[in-house]
């Protein structure tokens, strides 16, 4: 051998590589270039042709059998998502009778069962974009789905789940003195249930909420205390539901209970109290969508109660979102809440060079019942309120029954029409005046 050659071997291993590749080429004619992976690999192609020849004809027929009695809503939307994964779930299910057909007599079926976990990756993260339509979500099932398809393909899955459930967090003792476990198994499983649980818990409660939109019969603030409740319970129930999937011992929810008080007392204070606000205002009716309410000088018309606020559209277009426990601690104006006819006052001045007082008492309330949102029925009242420094002060008081279409507009409409009326009679409105008496010049020689 020569000095270039032996330079050569030490710093590329060429025997080394040349084994390997032997050994790799072993491999491959006893474990690939068989009869066995031929059959399989020509199932898995053979398995198209039904696919492709039923899947439409399938979709076609749950589309015609669906049509007209789901149009629209998240049933609709879970048969849409099945009619367009129709094809995918027709070869799964042709691949599933071919590995059952080639287990029955004792055949390998390796290749087999890593196309039906690919095919399953696949189809859960395509179900995920179809019924979710979340980035997010679908971010979730792909970073998911295709680790887990390739564990079980090249047969590491068992291995890994072996691993998961030795790592444990110890949560203490049961009342029999067995260990309590908490693995990180058990941890993943959790949220993958609570996840497909909580999507569908809030889908139903959507589905609720349309249907409790749609009846008349129910007060808008109990449906809103409905859709609260709902909002709540059903995320509480997904969670103990995924913990009882999961084999989660409830009773050692015990153990946190101290630590998720002080939680609460002392970061969720806010949050618990605008909660717990938000049901007493729905329990007592004080307010509901669609009532004119004015709160801290502000008027607006109640739009949407949630958990943690009210929604107050005002007459700016602004949406102001109020904390629940702001109406129970500073109170609100509800204007519409058990009677709408609310009465209103439009104060005024008259120079006290008026000599008929009481024709401008007569002139002010004939003026209030030409507005058109003035009450017909409640005569308005005109009242000497004071002699003012510059004016005789008078308060002009009328009703009203729709403070909900806003207060400032009728009564701008008000004072007009006594500014007219005052006008055409002669009736001076004055404005401030102020005096001036010197009672003595400075002299000349003086700063």
């Amino acid at each position: 051998m020569s000095q270039s050659q032996t330079a050569l071997d030490d710093i590329i291993p060429v025997q080394e590589l040349t084994q390997r590749l032997q050994a790799l080429l072993a491999w491959v004619e006893a474990d690939i270039l068989n009869l066995d992976v031929a059959l399989q690999l020509g199932l898995v192609l053979t398995a198209f042709i039904p696919a492709l020849i039923f899947g439409p004809r399938l979709a076609a027929l749950v589309r015609a059998a669906t049509r007209k009695y789901f149009e629209i809503g998240p049933v609709r939307r879970l048969i849409n998502a099945a009619i367009a994964l129709m094809t995918p779930l027709a070869l799964y299910a042709v691949i599933t009778l071919m590995k059952v057909g080639l287990g029955a007599i004792d055949r390998p079926v390796a290749l087999l069962d890593a196309a039906l976990s690919l095919l399953t990756a696949w189809l859960i993260i395509r179900a995920v974009t179809l019924v979710i339509r979340s980035k997010f979500w679908s971010n979730v099932a792909f970073y998911i789905a295709w680790p887990v398809a390739a564990l079980d393909v090249f047969g590491l899955l068992d291995d890994v789940v072996m691993q998961l459930q030795a790592l444990a967090i110890p949560l203490g003792e049961t009342a029999d003195g067995e260990p309590v476990r908490l693995t990180f198994l058990d941890i993943l499983r959790t949220i993958l249930y609570f996840a497909a649980l909580f999507w569908a818990a809030s889908m139903a409660g959507r589905a609720i909420d349309q249907q409790l939109e749609k009846s008349d019969e129910l007060s808008p603030a109990f449906k809103a205390l409905i859709s609260k409740t709902l909002g709540v319970l059903l995320p509480v129930i997904a969670l103990l539901i995924a913990l009882q999937m999961t084999g989660f011992n409830l009773a050692t929810l015990a153990i946190f209970s101290g630590a998720i008080g002080l939680g609460i007392g002392l970061g969720l204070q806010g949050t618990v109290s605008n909660f717990a606000a938000g049901f007493t205002l729905l329990a007592d009716k004080s307010i509901k969508p669609g009532d004119g309410i004015e709160i801290d000088g502000t008027f607006g018309w109640v739009t949407e109660m949630k958990s943690r606020y009210v929604s107050i559209r005002t007459r700016d277009g602004t949406e102001m979102l109020i904390p629940n426990d702001q109406f129970i601690m500073n109170g609100v104006i509800n204007w519409s809440r058990s009677d709408k006819v609310v009465r209103l006052h439009a104060p005024f001045g008259v120079s006290y060079a008026t000599r008929d007082l009481k024709k401008v008492q007569r002139l002010a309330q004939e003026a209030a019942k030409t507005v058109e949102r003035v009450v017909p029925d409640k005569d308005p009242v005109c009242n000497v309120m004071e002699f003012g420094d510059n004016s005789v002060n008078f308060d002009l008081r009328f009703w009203i029954t729709d403070p909900q279409n806003g207060l400032a507009n009728v009564r701008s409409d008000v004072y007009l029409a006594v500014w007219e009326a005052l006008h055409e009679a002669g009736i001076e409105i004055p404005f401030p005046q102020r005096d001036i008496y010197i009672k003595e010049m400075p002299g000349k020689g003086e700063v």
